[in-house]
């Protein structure tokens, strides 16, 4: 955990005065992207039950966005610029399943989440999940402390993203070495 933290660091550039996260361009586009996924633009069935996840955690500087595709593909990006996309691709099975697996948690979990059709970023110290299913948008926001620590029933959906996360990280050394 503590070099994903190291990763964190060294993306961000800075605080926001106002107290909302600053967000760039490129960032905007890629989250959106991901928020509006139908099942005819990934080439899957139309009762594929989840078809990507965003877990989003906010932290002082920026908003660190996990992304996770029924097709195994990932990526990890930050509200303010930078991130590591296409993890799941190629050579990177280990990523690919963590990814799906992440999916797989997330169908299980839809019966704790409500359906939203507005997509605000997450608040520091929180974590919101954005599950896209071809019926729509589901999401739930909890402090990052309660799912760390098990006291939240979407505990499992934050495990299961945190595997994923140390697969990508694992990629981005490889890269950096």
């Amino acid at each position: 955990m503590a070099a994903f933290f190291s990763l964190l660091s060294r993306l961000f550039s800075g605080t926001s005065s106002d107290g909302e996260y600053q967000t760039t361009e490129i960032y905007r586009g890629l989250r959106n992207q991901v928020l509006t996924l139908s099942f005819k633009q990934l080439g899957v069935a139309e009762d594929e039950k989840v078809l990507a996840v965003l877990m989003e955690t906010g932290y002082p500087e920026a908003v660190a966005t996990l992304v996770s595709v029924v097709d195994g593909t990932a990526s990890l990006y930050f509200s303010n610029g930078g991130g590591i996309i296409g993890a799941g691709d190629g050579e990177h099975e280990q990523a690919k399943e963590a990814s799906r697996q992440l999916i797989h948690t997330a169908r299980s979990c839809l019966n704790q989440m409500t359906v939203t059709n507005v997509f605000p970023l997450t608040r520091q110290g929180f974590t919101r999940f954005y599950v896209i299913t071809p019926k729509g948008v589901w999401t739930s926001e909890i402090k990052e402390n309660d799912l760390g620590e098990n006291r939240s029933k979407l505990s499992p959906l934050f495990y299961a993203g945190q595997d994923l996360i140390t697969q990508i990280r694992l990629i981005d050394q490889k890269k950096t070495n």
